[in-house]
């Protein structure tokens, strides 16, 4: 049986291990990319960019695993989610992405790596469109990404085109 999880926005005492989630994860999701940054300028990010400058949620366990999930809202765009490799499909992610979707009801944007199919599969079973490709040349990591999109239609429930 899963443990509990619970969804919270981040507290300062939170960044550091949020960071670690993220570390963690983009190391076992994504270990082709490169990434622009040290752990220590990630952590030094998340203490005081992420969690104090933008809405950042986290995932705790009730069991006493720590943070587990991390998703991070700048405006409408979903700017981070990642979760610890052992989280994976538990249904976390969906969780963050049913938030999210709450949080910001007019539509949301997101940005992930070409390479990262399973980010893909994952976003476009919960309704994201992609509507852009790069060469990867305006991200940090220089590498190849796919804009997705997530507008409600009119009445309100999921569509899986995005306006014109």
């Amino acid at each position: 049986m899963t443990p509990a999880v619970a969804l919270r926005r981040a507290a300062p005492a939170d960044a550091l291990p949020a960071a670690d989630v993220w570390l963690r994860s983009f190391a076992a999701a994504l270990p082709g990319v490169v990434r622009a940054h040290s752990d220590d300028e990630v952590r030094d990010w998340f203490r005081a960019v992420v969690v104090p400058r933008q809405e950042t949620w986290v995932a705790e366990a009730a069991d006493g695993a720590g943070l587990v999930g991390v998703m991070v809202l700048d405006e409408a765009e979903l700017s981070q989610l990642y979760l610890a490799p052992d989280w994976r499909g538990r249904g976390l992610g969906d969780r963050f992405v049913a938030l999210a979707k709450e949080r910001r009801p007019r539509g949301l944007d997101l940005w992930t790596f070409q390479v990262n199919t399973p980010a893909h599969r994952f976003y476009e079973r919960h309704g994201f469109v992609a509507v852009e490709w790069t060469d990867g040349s305006a991200n940090e990591e220089r590498e190849p990404d796919v804009r997705y999109v997530w507008r409600p239609d009119r009445a309100g429930t999921d569509r899986t085109a995005p306006e014109s």
